[in-house]
């Protein structure tokens, strides 16, 4: 009985997928584009099924083709990794990899970060999605996920990335008007910029006095108000820079801002908790050579950075 899908099949359809058109798949494949397309037309009659949208002018990805298209670059990835695992290290990573991240954070630092890394690894196609909250530890929608904090959660493998040091930090007009906090009780009197990212409680800011014995934990906790609220990191420190208030950021995201005085410390003597930056990924990805290279790039990256 002959089969619906045929191993070949796998590899054609997301080279065809990712060239854009039959055209651009022809000349990747180094044949016409009447063979292209008969290669696919024999493919969905296999099938019984429509796998790609065709008009004289654009391709479009049916449903059914997006279930395809995951499934055969899962597929041959795992075809990579095991051939990865046998071969050693001489093996340069390619296949797909789905990446997760925070809007500002991904933005401003893992979007750039890939941009290198598929300079030196072209064979990795990587998808960036950004969103607001990190997707659940059992979402099989991505490979990795680059998130704030270690997860509690044993069914994933979660390694640090780099330390993430938060802090307080306002204009130099802001505390020539309004003064300067000595306590974190005194916020409540300041206009607080908020960042809405993750699970996080909103409004809360923790703190602990840096001469404690014990500086994880945080005794000291102010409600904090304001009329600025965001999702992105970047905003928050522009409006810190006009002077609207005092924000909590990672210390990386406004360092030339304090080298150049464009902004100051306030409440030096309190630690707030940490953020620090984790790739997380499933179990089953320990041996992805696209995991592993993406993950030490991004340590390297960041210690150099």
């Amino acid at each position: 009985m002959a089969k619906s899908i045929n191993p070949v099949d796998l590899g054609f359809f997301s080279t065809l997928i990712s060239s854009g058109s039959l055209g651009a798949a022809a000349r990747e494949l180094g044949v016409t584009t009447a063979a292209v397309s008969k290669h696919l037309s024999q493919m969905e009659a296999r099938l019984g099924i429509a796998l790609v949208n065709r008009t004289t002018r654009r391709m479009s990805v049916t449903h059914e083709g997006e279930i395809y298209l995951d499934h055969a670059r899962r597929i041959l990835g795992e075809i990579d990794d095991l051939e990865h695992m046998l071969l050693g290290s001489t093996v340069a990573p390619q296949g797909s990899l789905r990446v997760n991240a925070t809007l500002g954070f991904g933005r401003s630092h893992i979007a750039p970060l890939i941009s290198s890394y598929v300079k030196k690894y072209p064979l990795v196609d990587i998808q960036l999605q950004l969103s607001v909250n990190p997707p659940p530890i059992t979402d099989d929608a991505y490979d990795v996920c680059f998130r704030f904090g270690h997860p509690p959660d044993s069914r994933v493998i979660a390694r640090l990335i780099a330390p993430n040091k938060r802090i307080l930090v306002a204009s130099p007009a802001h505390r020539n008007e309004y003064g300067e906090p000595k306590s974190p009780s005194d916020l409540t009197k300041h206009n607080c910029i908020g960042i809405r990212q993750g699970d996080e409680g909103y409004g809360l800011w923790r703190f602990s006095n840096v001469k404690s014995k014990n500086k994880n934990e945080f005794t000291d906790s102010a409600k904090v108000r304001g009329n600025l609220t965001t999702n992105d990191g970047g905003i928050a420190v522009n409006w810190a820079l006009n002077g609207r208030g005092i924000v909590l950021i990672a210390e990386w995201d406004v360092a030339q801002h304090l080298h150049s005085g464009k902004l100051v410390q306030v409440l030096q003597n309190f630690d707030t908790p940490d953020a620090d930056i984790y790739a997380v990924y499933a179990k089953r990805h320990k041996a992805s050579v696209r995991v592993k290279t993406l993950i030490d790039f991004s340590v390297a990256s960041f210690k150099i950075g």
